[in-house]
């Protein structure tokens, strides 16, 4: 399976580092998909072993030459933060439909492994896990493009040979993003959007490759959705406690009316504009956040291709931690 010809777009980023390592390591022949003039901040190489290959998925400039030839397409590059909404719909609505019309221009037919996002769905409306066959209802600006982004997938050319994935909550080595949150708590005070218990769902990066890695070798097409994640979810209490643990702090979560957390919003938003840097806390991350119950159900793809996470959280946590100690991220 794995000594085939496969790219994989955002290959620089949090996730796709982890799976283009995991390629590389079983024989995989990995394109990394590489933007010419992004910037470097938060960006890791592609490991030893694999093609860069230049490629704009927002312009479209490159990637005719990028997909040709290639078996599996990995769709992982998104926009998770932006200064506005229009960010979000290039860098995720109009960059999906970009690499899916150059596998059209180019004559390949590749399997197309597309990368969503919980927040398309959107969050429980009953309490209940999201199940995949739920109808969608985005509460924030990035989850309403992602959710455009799969409609695209579906209504292309390749969609008999696509599947959508829709990961929660991802953690682990290397992620920026959930790491502010384990920084509230090792400095002893965690917020929490609102007050009452707040649950989601997760999955360790670990873990959520090995399900895309199941993806890719399954039956399914058509456009089927999966949702990747641990099948317990955590509430956000949980979350903060066993972190302070692992970490030897003690932590308070302390609840934030909505209205001052959206303040705080409006006025990140402000200093991101000021700064011409996105940040994850921004009015559109509360929106979403202001919901309680971000979880799903996993049953789907445990029965269609065996995927069980292997990590507990605690587990994945703490080699998490251990990483961000040990990379100078976070002191303990």
């Amino acid at each position: 399976m794995w000594n085939r010809t496969i790219l994989v777009t955002g290959a620089t980023g949090f996730i796709g580092s982890h799976l283009c390592e995991r390629l590389i390591r079983d024989g995989a022949q990995v394109r990394c998909l590489v933007r010419p003039a992004a910037p470097r901040g938060h960006r890791f190489m592609p490991p030893p072993g694999a093609d860069s290959v230049p490629g704009d998925l927002v312009s479209g400039a490159g990637l005719e030459p990028a997909v040709k030839n290639v078996e599996i397409i990995f769709h992982l590059a998104g926009v998770t933060k932006a200064l506005k909404p229009t960010a979000y719909h290039l860098g995720n609505v109009q960059a999906t439909g970009n690499l899916l019309e150059a596998c059209r221009c180019a004559g390949v037919r590749p399997r197309f492994v597309h990368v969503s996002s919980l927040a398309a769905a959107g969050p429980s409306a009953d309490g209940a896990p999201v199940r995949e066959s739920d109808p969608p209802h985005p509460v924030s600006n990035y989850g309403e493009s992602k959710l455009q982004a799969e409609i695209a997938v579906r209504e292309s050319a390749l969609a008999e040979q696509a599947v959508i994935v829709r990961p929660p909550v991802v953690y682990g080595p290397r992620d920026r993003d959930v790491l502010q949150a384990f920084r509230a708590v090792s400095r002893g005070v965690m917020p929490q959007i609102g007050s009452g218990a707040s649950y989601f769902s997760y999955i360790h990066v670990q873990d959520l490759v090995e399900g895309l890695l199941a993806v890719a070798c399954c039956d399914s097409g058509g456009g089927s959705i999966f949702n990747l994640a641990n099948p317990r979810p955590i509430s956000w209490r949980e979350f903060a406690d066993i972190s302070a643990e692992l970490m030897g702090r003690r932590v308070w979560v302390a609840p934030v009316p909505v209205s001052a957390a959206m303040l705080f919003g409006y006025a990140a938003d402000l200093m991101a504009r000021i700064r011409r840097a996105p940040q994850i806390l921004s009015t559109d991350k509360i929106r979403e956040a202001a919901h309680h119950n971000w979880t799903c159900d996993t049953s789907l793809a445990g029965q269609k291709f065996g995927h069980k996470p292997q990590l507990s959280f605690r587990e994945g946590v703490n080699s998490t931690l251990v990483w961000y100690r040990e990379e100078g991220w976070l002191n303990f």
